[in-house]
């Protein structure tokens, strides 16, 4: 039987640890960035998927990932002034069409953004992964 000390549980109103996270990045001058998006209302989220399928099925088969664990992330975001995690958001998007050329690409997602504690702050490494 796992038990689990009171001091690990999580508060009522906070959702379990996500654990292990699929990040989608892109590539940079010096290497493979987190991807940031924006929520319906505009504001900046990173974001992370729980299972390849979910990633494959919002962004693609296209999109580049690493594993992290959700501190890692939040490590990564904080300093872009970046505090909101959405976790398997869906993509929310207007059927494609002609397009302005003065208007912004923008991905929206949608989805509750997680809200569990930062936990404690370490790096964590991961390889890109694309099919």
């Amino acid at each position: 039987m796992n038990r689990r000390s009171p001091a690990e549980d999580p508060e009522p109103s906070e959702p379990v640890p996500a654990g292990r996270l699929l990040v989608p990045v892109r590539s940079g001058p010096l290497g493979f960035a987190a991807r940031l998006f924006r929520t319906p209302l505009g504001e900046r989220t990173a974001v992370a998927f729980t299972s390849e399928q979910r990633l494959l099925t919002v962004l693609g088969p296209a999109q580049a990932w690493i594993t992290l664990a959700e501190p890692a992330l939040r490590a990564l975001a904080e300093p872009l002034g970046v505090t909101t995690l959405t976790v398997d958001p869906q993509l929310a998007a207007a059927p494609a069409g002609p397009r302005r050329e003065d208007a912004p690409a923008r991905p929206l997602l949608v989805g509750p953004p997680y809200t569990g504690a930062p936990g404690r702050r370490h790096a964590a490494l991961g390889t890109a992964r694309s099919r």
